[in-house]
């Protein structure tokens, strides 16, 4: 039977609380930390590893922390998720974005359908007109083939999406498999769309407007703009738009679109890189068969969260060391530091994935909980963050547990020697430096110059960005953020927290105003 608890009523988190602590320094210097390194490592799908050599934890916070994912039901909770149970308390809706990328457990009915087939018939409806779209069956008025895709979303629908086409669009140049230019525009400052329209030939743009509800006030904003671009051209703005959204949503029998693709209220915007949110412009992009393997990527990491042990389990490891740093050792933050260029936008997305996510105060019954949750999750790729923000990692006076993400080949596949080592061996080289200097840190009589160590990593060892991998990356984080959520007893899978400025705004607009909020009106000229 599966029980909801909060945190501070698990024995095994008051075992975790009276732990010994680790000290971090003399755990990784010498023949210690090489023996952690090559022994606290997981495996994960495609290819990649998950160590923790770094991270202030030994063998009896681990079996420690494996008692609290058993207590706190982890697995379980997992599977109530992917067979169907109304997991999402807040909006009681069920949590199917894995779904989107395989059947983990029982066949999920709801809507009067299998969500499964669902999924899968949208993914192949996208697939039919991505291909028609690059064989120049579908083109603009004049017969012309459509060049680049532009996606207009913001929040879930442009973050992760943005995020993945920058990660796989160099690739996808490499090996063959770019089809079309992708751009996006989510923010309602018009200097947004503005730039993109200016730098876009829009006679042969297709537009894929993003919106569950079809109500969304930013994306129908930026609707307009375009359609006033397409216009102001002397093109059709229906031969030149499609829409994803829900079927019941005021786009989906719409004359104004080419064609409409279909989600639901199961996914979050923030899980729907996998949806046709991410399917419609990533397929059209690099073409459905890479998206196909993106989405085997990640359907490959989902089933690694299934496994009971916690050894075995990479996303329940993360995620639980990540509760001991966040609740026990009071540590604030997050710094996500992909080694590697093509993730430049993966930070962007893991902030909203990971803060919309678990930034809660009340527990998935309302109730106030007396204990933190969710880090302030920030990043930047290396090495560009080594010369801006890791001097406050290195020598601050707060301590941000760090996880790195590195692979050992680049996406270009010839490389250029340069001083005895190629640039990827460069790079690599930075985070195997950057890992033991924030560890081990260096004592030196002149304190401006002493490093105290002490300072907590992991690192997702990967061989290369490709959509297998990618794929699998994400749904790591998605799982962690999932299990987390899970121990700090919260709804992981609403946002109310955004709401609020919406409603205010709307009332601006109205002129309905008074205090403060028409005073700010004034001075901002509304």
């Amino acid at each position: 039977m599966i029980e909801w608890k909060n945190l501070d009523t698990l024995s095994s988190y008051k075992e975790l609380e009276g732990a010994q602590r680790v000290n971090l320094v003399e755990a990784m210097s010498g023949d210690n930390g090489a023996n952690r390194v090559k022994n606290y490592s997981v495996p994960m799908a495609e290819g990649y590893a998950y160590n923790y050599a770094a991270k202030a934890v030994d063998d009896k916070i681990i079996d420690t922390l494996a008692k609290l994912a058993e207590e706190a039901q982890l697995v379980d909770k997992f599977s109530e998720l992917y067979n169907g149970a109304v997991v999402n308390t807040g909006e009681k809706r069920l949590v199917l974005h894995q779904l989107t990328r395989g059947q983990l457990g029982n066949k999920v009915e709801a809507d009067g359908v299998d969500k499964r087939e669902f999924y899968v018939t949208q993914q192949n409806r996208i697939a039919e007109f991505a291909k028609k779209v690059h064989a120049g069956e579908i083109t603009n008025a004049a017969g012309e083939k459509f060049t680049t895709v532009v996606q207009i979303g913001i929040g879930g629908s442009d973050l992760g999406p943005r995020a993945m086409y920058l990660a796989l669009e160099n690739w996808a140049k490499k090996t063959g498999n770019f089809k079309m230019d992708a751009k996006f525009i989510s923010n309602v400052d018009p200097d947004d769309a503005s730039a993109v329209l200016n730098s876009t030939d829009v006679a042969h743009a297709i537009f894929v407007l993003v919106s569950k509800s079809g109500t969304t006030l930013e994306t129908l904003t930026n609707e307009s703009f375009v359609k006033d671009a397409l216009k102001k051209a002397g093109l059709n703005p229906a031969d030149h738009m499609i829409a994803v959204t829900s079927e019941t949503s005021p786009l989906a029998k719409s004359d104004d679109y080419l064609d409409a693709f279909f989600m639901d209220d199961y996914i979050g915007g923030r899980f729907s890189s996998t949806s046709a949110v991410g399917g419609a412009v990533l397929s059209l992009a690099f073409g459905p068969d890479v998206f196909a393997q993106f989405l085997e990527g990640a359907a490959a990491e989902d089933k690694t969260a299934l496994e009971k042990d916690i050894r075995k389990n990479p996303a329940m490891l993360d995620a639980l060391i990540g509760v001991y740093e966040r609740n026990v050792l009071g540590m604030e933050n997050t710094a996500v530091l992909p080694y590697s260029q093509a993730l430049n936008r993966f930070p962007a997305h893991l902030q909203q994935l990971d803060m919309e996510s678990n930034g809660k105060s009340v527990n998935r019954f309302g109730e106030p909980v007396n204990y933190v949750t969710g880090p302030i999750i920030f990043g930047e790729p290396g090495t560009n963050g080594q010369h801006s923000f890791y001097q406050l990692l290195h020598q601050g006076t707060t301590i941000i547990p760090l996880q790195f993400i590195a692979y050992k080949n680049s996406q270009i596949g010839n490389d250029v020697d340069i001083q005895g080592s190629t640039s990827q061996q460069k790079l690599c080289a930075n985070v195997a430096a950057q890992i033991v200097a924030f560890a081990c840190g260096k004592s030196d009589d002149d304190k401006n110059k002493n490093f105290e160590g002490g300072r907590p990593s992991s690192i997702i060892i990967g061989e290369e960005v490709n959509p297998k991998t990618l794929g699998a990356l994400l749904a790591h984080f998605e799982n962690k953020v999932m299990f987390q959520g899970f121990v700090w007893n919260i709804n992981s899978f609403d946002q109310e927290g955004v709401q609020l400025g919406k409603v205010l705004a709307k009332r601006v607009l109205a002129h309905d105003t008074e205090g403060a909020l028409s005073v700010y009106s004034d001075l901002l000229n509304i």
